[in-house]
């Protein structure tokens, strides 16, 4: 409802019977849309997380290079279902202190893995380079989790091959 409305043009009503049951029940588990937001951020960073750390068990495993290590990173992103639904988050994570700790909150413990992989490219990162290369992985994820608006040119792997290519090429560069 959310990603196909928006946020605040979604009644709990509809909610309510969407999900098939009274709105009575949803204000029970949440007091308001912004707690329901709440809950889908941190339902997706725990899948996300668990995620990353299945890439990297494989990466560490040796089944994946580190190009194909943030490819599967990229690839992730860029076959986001609810784009729409994201975009409504982050506009709602500027209105609203709660939503924006959540958001920055998950980002942190995205931050763990990325600088994990940012290190495997490039072992000599530290200090000021490392949380550049990690700004400059979160930018990556970031757009591309929302690049079709910019009505793509490549498939979404073609994206995803290239951009890992790219960033472990400018990791490697940093000294």
């Amino acid at each position: 409802m959310f990603d196909s409305h928006g946020f605040h043009q979604t009644a709990m009503a509809e909610l309510a019977v969407a999900a098939q049951v009274s709105v009575g029940q949803i204000y029970r588990l949440f007091k308001s849309k912004e707690d329901i937001i709440e809950a889908l951020v941190h339902d997706d960073a725990d899948q996300w997380c668990g995620e990353m750390a299945e890439i990297q068990m494989r990466m560490d495993a040796g089944e994946l290079t580190i190009v194909e290590t943030f490819e599967q990173l990229l690839l992730h992103t860029i076959d986001e279902k609810d784009e729409a639904l994201s975009f409504d988050i982050l506009a709602e994570s500027f209105r609203n202190a709660a939503v924006a700790d959540t958001i920055g909150t998950m980002c942190q413990r995205f931050r763990t893995y990325i600088r994990y992989f940012a290190c495997a490219a490039n072992d000599k990162l530290s200090g000021e380079a490392l949380d550049a290369a990690e700004e400059m992985i979160l930018a990556c994820l970031f757009g591309l989790g929302h690049r079709s608006l910019s009505r793509p040119r490549l498939s979404a792997s073609s994206a995803a091959r290239l951009t890992a290519e790219m960033i472990v090429t400018a990791l490697g560069g940093v000294r």
